[in-house]
């Protein structure tokens, strides 16, 4: 298995024969209402273009908010390339006339070749359910479980009643909002679910260097740090090792139960 971090929500996973490409944000700006709320824009410029990514067998899409559902992005990859998406986001694809869309819900599962994807319920977010994903190897029996916001512990002892996790990829960063409080869990709710699915491996997501900008950009609020989770992970006895990417690094993946 191979992760290329490119930043935020954005990777490139290699797996069972295929390169799935994750929430892809690689035009700036990030826009949420017309730039006066929200305008995010990269203080370096990513690895790649749409135009300079490596060829990509499938598209996974885990919400429709533009920092997972990027349309300026998605209008600049070829309107062939097969998608996996949450109900919400699958309709933006299909808006932007993506001839090959399969949305998923609900523990769903969609097939190529020896790589299956199940749907986990994730974050609610504007009253629609959005999804995490577990990435299952049906040859080596390698999982990736990716989940960008959060998830009840009840989904999470699902996930593990269907087998062994290799990689959890999750925020360990958390973000409030005031009223909504956590919309993005933090180091101990991270912790909680790390202690939940055991995974070999942990590997952070929804982190990124990003100028931000609108009015609701100076609401949210972080919580904790990288430092602050890894110091909670050596201490919680958890055997999971932690690898945190540069963003344009991949990770060559090996895991001892395998």
């Amino acid at each position: 298995m191979k992760l290329t971090r490119i930043d935020l929500n954005s990777w490139i996973v290699e797996m069972a024969g295929q390169v799935i490409l994750i929430d892809p944000w690689l035009v700036d700006p990030l826009v949420f209402g017309a730039g006066w709320l929200i305008e995010l824009s990269h203080v370096t410029p990513p690895a790649f273009t749409p135009e300079t990514l490596p060829p990509v067998d499938l598209l996974l899409i885990s919400q429709a908010q533009p920092d997972h559902c990027h349309r300026p992005t998605l209008e600049r990859l070829s309107r062939a390339l097969p998608a996996v998406a949450s109900p919400a986001a699958a309709r933006v694809l299909r808006e932007l006339q993506f001839s090959s869309v399969q949305a998923l819900t609900n523990f769903e599962q969609f097939r190529l070749g020896n790589l299956r994807v199940t749907a986990v319920p994730g974050a609610e977010v504007q009253f629609e359910q959005e999804n995490g994903y577990l990435l299952r190897d049906e040859g080596t029996g390698e999982t990736l479980y990716y989940e960008p916001h959060r998830s009840t512990p009840e989904i999470q002892r699902r996930v593990v009643g269907l087998g062994s996790v290799d990689v959890l990829m999750m925020p360990v960063v958390g973000l409030q909002l005031p009223l909504l409080g956590e919309v993005v869990m933090g180091p101990e709710s991270a912790l909680a679910m790390a202690r939940t699915v055991k995974p070999d491996t942990i590997v952070p997501t929804t982190l990124g260097e990003v100028h931000t900008g609108g009015i609701a950009g100076q609401l949210f609020k972080p919580t904790g740090s990288v430092e602050e989770f890894t110091d909670k992970l050596t201490a919680s006895g958890l055997a999971s090792r932690f690898l945190h990417p540069a963003p344009g690094e991949t990770l060559e993946l090996v895991f001892s139960r395998r």
